[in-house]
């Protein structure tokens, strides 16, 4: 691929990645502002417009990533960027908030922090899942919920065939029990 590294036109990709993908945010939330206020069709068009806000920031992303990596690459980039948030981003955020004599902002980063560990933690289990081949089989009996349609059924593995939906194994999940 083309080697965009340190060039204006890299910048311009990494920009139009953060624009589009703030846009994409903004005009879900937007969306679901109109909807509130009881107008349908102006959150249609809001929710329309963030897909495609979605398309344009995949496009610069893929440019500047030269594809997206498998899973587990993927996986390991969330656990080191949660880790980054909670461990130096919000700390030194909520340091700077507190120095400017905004506690309840600080506060708030603190809190962020708290859940960007819990994000890395996942991140972690779901990667070793991924690696140990853990994430459709276990050692014993678990119970499998399929993520489409909600069937469940008792295994050792998740069916390769939801057999009520007819959905793949990729949709199947261990049932959540802490509910």
């Amino acid at each position: 691929m083309m080697n965009l590294k340190g060039s204006q036109t890299e910048k311009n990709l990494q920009a139009a990645l953060a624009g589009e993908s703030i846009a994409r945010n903004k005009y879900d939330w937007y969306a679901n502002k109109a909807k509130e206020d009881g107008y349908e069709q102006i959150a249609a068009i809001f929710k329309e417009t963030a897909r495609n806000e979605q398309a344009h920031a995949m496009i610069w992303y893929k440019i500047l990533n030269e594809g997206i990596d498998a899973t587990d690459k993927n996986l390991r980039h969330g656990v080191d960027g949660e880790n980054y948030e909670w461990t130096d981003m919000y700390p030194e955020f909520a340091k700077t908030a507190r120095e400017e004599g905004f506690d309840f902002i600080a506060n708030l980063f603190e809190k962020v922090a708290e859940i960007e560990k819990e994000h890395e933690e996942r991140y972690k289990k779901l990667l070793e899942n991924v690696k140990d081949g853990l994430v459709f089989s276990r050692d014993g009996d678990m119970i499998w919920q399929c993520r489409y349609c909600g069937h469940i059924c008792i295994g050792k593995q998740a069916p390769k065939i939801c057999p009520v939906c007819a959905q793949p194994q990729s949709y199947f999940q261990l049932k959540p029990d802490n509910i």
